[in-house]
C-alpha cells in the first residue's frame, strides 16, 4: 500500500479489512493468507525532503500520527490470522514525499523476490498494489545522482525495511514483469480513477495482471479483489521457460480464435470446471544435444519438463533410381535430399535451369543490397518461397521483405485490431484512422468554421497534419513564408501586363479591380516596366490560393527627348569652354609668373664701375675745331 499523505483516508479504511478480506478469499478458496507491505518513496532530493526534521515527519504540521520518510518497507509476513492482520496495519502512520509519483517499482520488486521473507506459500499468489498516484521507473534515479541499476535481489535489512532504496536506481518495468513471472505472482493495480490508463497500460506489458478502479476511500477494495481474482483465474496463459537457442515453440488451442499459431496459448473466460486443450508444436532448427526446457500456465507452480533429443544423423534407405519420382524425375534420393541430374536445381529438382545460370537464378531472389529472400524464405528457380514466422507470423512479398505484425501496435495489437497490417502499413477498417488505427475518424478538432485545416493539410485523429511551413492547430499561419505581398507580387504584375493572359505559374490567384482601392494596409510595388503597382491581398483556403484586389499602375510620365538632347548638347558646349577657360588661366599665370622672376633678377644685377685692365687709351687725341664745347 502507498502510504503517502495523499492514502491517508484509505489506510483508515484498510485498518479495519483485515477480516472481510479474509472472509471473502475463503469463499474462494479453502486456504488463504495475507500479509502487508508499504512504500513510499526514496529519501534522497527530489523526491523527499532532506531536512532532518522532514525526514522524521514527512506529514503537514497538523497530522498527528505521522511516520518517517522510508522507500520500502515490510510490516507483516503472510498469515491466516486476521486479529494479528488488523492490529499490525492499525499501527501504521501515514507518511510524505515531495513529488506526486512514487517508488511503486521498488516495492513491487522487493515483495517479488523477497519469499522467504514475504513468506509466499507454493500455491496461487497475488499482490494487490494500492496507489492514487503514478510511479517512478529506471533512470529516474540520476535525478538524485543514482547511477547503479537496479539488480533485482532481495535488499530488506533487519528491520525488514529496503536497505538499498538511496543506492540502486528504480527497477524497468521489464524487470519487474520479469520478476513477477519468475515467482507466480499475479498483479492486482487498486488504483483510483485519474491514474487508471496508466496501469491499464502496464497491464498490457505485464501478463496475469489485472486493473481496478478504488472508490476515493479505498471502501470497495475487497470486491475489487475478488472481481479481479475472478478475472485472472478465468484466464489461461500457457508459456514456456528456460528454452534452448534454436528451438521454437507455438500453440493453439481449443478455444475461440485459438488456432493461430501463437508463441502463448491464452484461452479466455473459461469456467470452473471446464476442460481446455492446448496443442504444442517444437521445432529444433538445427542439431542439438539433449536439451530441456519448461511448459506451464502463468500463475501456478505446477510445470511440465520437456526433454528435447534431435537425431540428425540416420541411415538412409535410398533408392538407386536415377531419376526418382520425388526429385521430378530429374535426379536421385540421397540420404533424404535430392541430387539433381545436371542442368536441374532444386529441393525436388523441380527448377529447369535453361539459358539462366544458377547463379542468376539466385540473383532474382535477392534485394539490392539485401540477402537472399530477406533471410526469411526459400529461393525455387528465381521465386522466394517464404517461410512462416517464428512466432506465427505470415511473411509474404516478392523479396519475402513482409510480414503481417510489422505494423505500429496499438492497445497491444498490430493496427489496434482495427485494421489489417499490409507490409509495415495499417490499412485501417471504415471509421478509423492514424499509424496504428488507434483513433475513430473526426475533424471536430480541425475545423475553424466549416474549413478543415484551412485546406492545408488533413485531418488525422482529430489532429491537422499540416502542409510544410504552416503550423498547427489549424495549419492557418505559415511562419517562414514570404509576406503575402511578396508572394503575389510576379503575379500582379504579369496580369496587369496581359490582363488575364497566360500566367502558368499563378493558377492559384483570383483578381479583381476596384479602381477606388483605398490606401490602407496596401502593397506597393514597383515592377520591371518601372511602374508602381497597388494591391491589396489575402490567402484563401487551401494551398498557394490568393485574392488580388488591384486598381492601375502609376507609371511616371516619359522624358522630353528635344530637352535631354538640347540638354547633352549645351551641357558639352558649356564644359568645353570652362576646358579653354581653364587652360587660357593656367597659360597666363605660369607668364605672369616667369615675368615676375624676370623682373626679380634683373633688380638683383649690379654693374662694375672699374677700368678694364685691358683698355688702353688712344695716344694721339685729334680735336674738331668746329666742335665747340657748348
Amino acid at each position: 500500500m502507498d502510504l503517502s499523505y495523499s492514502m491517508n483516508d484509505d489506510l483508515q479504511n484498510v485498518k479495519s479489512l483485515g477480516k472481510d478480506l479474509l472472509k471473502a478469499l475463503r469463499q474462494i478458496t479453502k486456504q488463504s493468507r495475507i500479509g502487508f507491505g508499504s512504500f513510499v518513496d526514496k529519501v534522497v532530493l527530489p523526491y523527499t525532503s532532506t531536512n532532518p526534521k522532514r525526514v522524521q515527519k514527512p506529514c503537514p504540521d497538523n497530522e498527528r500520527f505521522c511516520q518517517p520518510a522510508f522507500g520500502y518497507k515490510h510490516v507483516l509476513s503472510m498469515t491466516d490470522n486476521e486479529i494479528l492482520f488488523n492490529k499490525r496495519v492499525s499501527e501504521q502512520a501515514i507518511s510524505g514525499n515531495l513529488d506526486v509519483p512514487e517508488g511503486g517499482l521498488d516495492a513491487i520488486m522487493q515483495a517479488a523476490v523477497c519469499g522467504d521473507k514475504i513468506g509466499w506459500g507454493n500455491s496461487t499468489r497475488l499482490l494487490v498494489f494500492t496507489t492514487d498516484a503514478g510511479f517512478h521507473m529506471a533512470g529516474d534515479g540520476k535525478l538524485a545522482a543514482i547511477l547503479e541499476p537496479n539488480d533485482g535481489r532481495c535488499h530488506l535489512d533487519a528491520k525488514m525495511l529496503y536497505s538499498k532504496s538511496s543506492e540502486m536506481d528504480y527497477p524497468s518495468v521489464g524487470q519487474v514483469m520479469q520478476k513477477l513471472v519468475e515467482n507466480n505472482i499475479q498483479p492486482i493495480f487498486a488504483v483510483t480513477k485519474d491514474v487508471e490508463p496508466v496501469y491499464r497500460r502496464l497491464k498490457d506489458i505485464i501478463p496475469k495482471s489485472e486493473v481496478g478502479v478504488l472508490t476515493s476511500d479505498s471502501s470497495n477494495v475487497i470486491s475489487l479483489i475478488q472481481n479481479a481474482y475472478r478475472n485472472l483465474s478465468s484466464n489461461v496463459i500457457v508459456t514456456h521457460d528456460d528454452l534452448p537457442d534454436h528451438v521454437t515453440v507455438m500453440y493453439t488451442s481449443n478455444c475461440p480464435n485459438g488456432d493461430l499459431p501463437s508463441i502463448r496459448g491464452t484461452c479466455d473466460n473459461v469456467g470452473i470446471g471446464k476442460e481446455v486443450e492446448f496443442n504444442v508444436t517444437v521445432t529444433a532448427h538445427k542439431c542439438l544435444n539433449e536439451q530441456s526446457f519448461l511448459i506451464g500456465p502463468l500463475g501456478f507452480r505446477e510445470k511440465i519438463r520437456v526433454n528435447l533429443t534431435t537425431r540428425c544423423e540416420c541411415e538412409c534407405d535410398d533408392r538407386k533410381d536415377s531419376n526418382h519420382q520425388h526429385c521430378n524425375s530429374q535426379g536421385q534420393v540421397s540420404c533424404g535430399t535430392c541430387s539433381c541430374n545436371k542442368g536441374f536445381v532444386g529441393q525436388k529438382c523441380e527448377c529447369k535451369i535453361g539459358d539462366k545460370s544458377e547463379a542468376e537464378l539466385r540473383q532474382a531472389c535477392m534485394p539490392v543490397n539485401g540477402s537472399m529472400c530477406s533471410g526469411q524464405g526459400e529461393c525455387v528457380c528465381g521465386v522466394c518461397h517464404c517461410s512462416p514466422g517464428e512466432d506465427g507470423r505470415s511473411i509474404y512479398g516478392r523479396f519475402c521483405e513482409c510480414d503481417d505484425r510489422s505494423c505500429p501496435l496499438s492497445r497491444g495489437q498490430p493496427c489496434g485490431g482495427q485494421g489489417r497490417c499490409s507490409c509495415g502499413t495499417c490499412n485501417c477498417n471504415p471509421g478509423y484512422e492514424g499509424d496504428a488505427c488507434d483513433c475513430r475518424k473526426s475533424d471536430n478538432r480541425c475545423r475553424t468554421g466549416n474549413k478543415v485545416c484551412y485546406g492545408r493539410g488533413n485531418c488525422v485523429c482529430d489532429v491537422c497534419n499540416c502542409t510544410v511551413g504552416y503550423t498547427r492547430p489549424f495549419c492557418e499561419t505559415c511562419p517562414g513564408c514570404p509576406a503575402l505581398c511578396e508572394r503575389v507580387a510576379s503575379c500582379v504584375e504579369c496580369h496587369m501586363d496581359e490582363r488575364k493572359g497566360n500566367c502558368l505559374v499563378c493558377q492559384g490567384v483570383t483578381y479583381r479591380e476596384e479602381p477606388d482601392l483605398k490606401e490602407q494596409r496596401l502593397c506597393k510595388r514597383r515592377g520591371t516596366d518601372g511602374c508602381q503597382m497597388i494591391y491589396s491581398t489575402k490567402q484563401l483556403q487551401g494551398v498557394e490560393q490568393y485574392e488580388v484586389i488591384f486598381r492601375n499602375k502609376e507609371c511616371p510620365e516619359p522624358p522630353d527627348l528635344r530637352l535631354i538632347i538640347g540638354g547633352t548638347f549645351s551641357g558639352v558646349a558649356l564644359i568645353g569652354i570652362l576646358l579653354l577657360l581653364a587652360l587660357k588661366a593656367f597659360i597666363h599665370m605660369r607668364d605672369l609668373k616667369e615675368f615676375r622672376r624676370f623682373e626679380n633678377e634683373q633688380k638683383k644685377s649690379k654693374w662694375s664701375k672699374a677700368d678694364n685692365p685691358l683698355f688702353k687709351t688712344a695716344t694721339t687725341t685729334v680735336q674738331n675745331p668746329n666742335f665747340g664745347g657748348d
